[in-house]
């Protein structure tokens, strides 16, 4: 067989774009896993170990298979989560989280379990597209069905961060330590976005379910962009922000699920990927960012080191939304989305939650650069670790090449 005939070709680019989902989202969860490992080297000897590589060997594998994960994984992913902030005995901050997580998570997924056990018994089989079919027919009574439908869907709600649900994503970035933060605020919202999926897959075929699904996510993706955008424009510490960043990212995959055409292995490969490598650089440069509102000189990264401190900074303005940027193309695959949709009431409030999320990116950079101030004056105090430094230019090259890869790609 000649390789290089058009038949083979073609053979080779069919097979290239079917894994290319899993190849984006893989490159861009080992990108994360390296920076999360570079931080774990600023860590005490007790918590570089080999169990602590195995877990974010976990994680990242958990967000490499997001476009093809199924909703059974994201109760394992939140175990994984939960028994990784557990471990450390001596991090009362990881101890806590680890308790939020369990209080929203287990009630979620168990509710989300019961839905999915009446929608089996009322169509007679667990295959998603075959219960719509069966629906369809019109012999199982609505308040059956409408009942089940959205405690089916509870779970990929909570994991993805919308509000009221979002308190738990900022609570992970300022509570746990770099080199773990934002790989389980990934995993879970990466999980999530994987349970709505693959539960909304094939609905189309059933009218009146694509309405009543239309609707609840509708106003969850409201709720999440409203309250998103009204707590960034009173947060002042640098990590909460970050938060609130990812849970809009968590809002758009809902608004774009709103608008009635969930989103493929490819779209959740972009958005997952995404979301990793901006995290993985938001989150570590959040933690050498000031909190104070008024002017004040620069922090030390940005004087010593200002190129990576703007490394740092892009990853943020990258989960901002800010033209120019990777993310920028995700808040606006949303907005055509809803566009054509005809949701123009939930295409304004992501106008203005994008808008609100645009002003903190710029905060923080006025912020991070401080005021001019003389030389003599502004004192150096505050070592930069290499780790830390090398961890913001792991994330910004990343989102570089993902935007040159999969989000720019015409």
């Amino acid at each position: 067989m000649n390789l290089f005939s058009h038949a083979a070709l073609s053979h080779w680019l069919a097979a290239f774009d079917a894994a290319s989902p899993l190849v984006i989202s893989g490159s861009a969860a080992a990108g994360l896993l390296v920076t999360s490992l570079v931080l774990l080297g600023l860590e005490r000897r007790a918590v570089r170990s080999p169990v602590a590589v195995a877990a974010l060997a976990a994680l990242a594998f958990a967000i490499a298979w997001c476009p093809v994960a199924r909703p059974g994984w994201a109760p394992l992913a939140a175990g994984l989560v939960t028994a990784a902030l557990a471990r450390d005995r001596d991090d009362p901050l990881h101890a806590e989280c680890s308790l939020k997580l369990l209080w929203v998570m287990g009630p979620a997924l168990a509710l989300s379990w019961a839905g999915l056990s009446l929608l089996t018994l009322a169509t007679g089989t667990p295959i998603v597209i075959e219960q719509w079919a069966v629906l369809q027919l019109g012999l199982d009574p609505r308040f059956l069905w409408s009942t089940a439908l959205p405690l089916a869907l509870l779970a990929g709600l909570v994991l993805l961060g919308g509000a009221p649900f979002h308190f738990w994503v900022a609570d992970v970035l300022q509570g746990v330590r770099p080199w773990l933060a934002a790989a389980a605020v990934v995993t879970l919202q990466s999980s999530g976005a994987a349970w709505l999926s693959s539960r909304l897959e094939g609905i189309g075929g059933f009218p009146a379910g694509r309405e009543l699904v239309s609707d609840l996510l509708g106003i969850a993706a409201f709720a999440a962009f409203v309250a998103g955008a009204a707590t960034l424009l009173v947060q002042r510490r640098p990590e909460r922000r970050v938060g609130t960043l990812a849970s809009l990212n968590g809002a758009i995959m809902l608004a774009a699920l709103a608008a009635g055409r969930p989103p493929g292995p490819a779209a959740l490969a972009a958005w997952s990927g995404h979301l990793a490598l901006a995290l993985g650089g938001a989150a570590t440069v959040a933690r050498f960012l000031p909190t104070f509102a008024g002017p004040a000189p620069g922090v030390p990264l940005f004087r010593r080191h200002p190129w990576t401190g703007i490394a740092g900074l892009y990853a943020l303005a990258s989960l901002a939304g800010v033209p120019g940027t990777p993310g920028a193309m995700l808040w606006l695959a949303s907005a055509k989305a809803l566009a054509a949709a005809g949701r123009t009431g939930l295409l304004l409030v992501l106008s203005a939650a994008w808008i609100a999320a645009l002003t903190a990116a710029m905060r923080q950079w006025r912020q991070a650069f401080g005021v001019a101030a003389p030389a003599a004056s502004v004192p150096l105090a505050g070592r930069v670790p290499l780790q830390a430094r090398l961890a913001l230019w792991i994330a910004a090259c990343g989102l570089v090449a993902l935007g040159a890869l999969r989000l720019w790609r015409v």
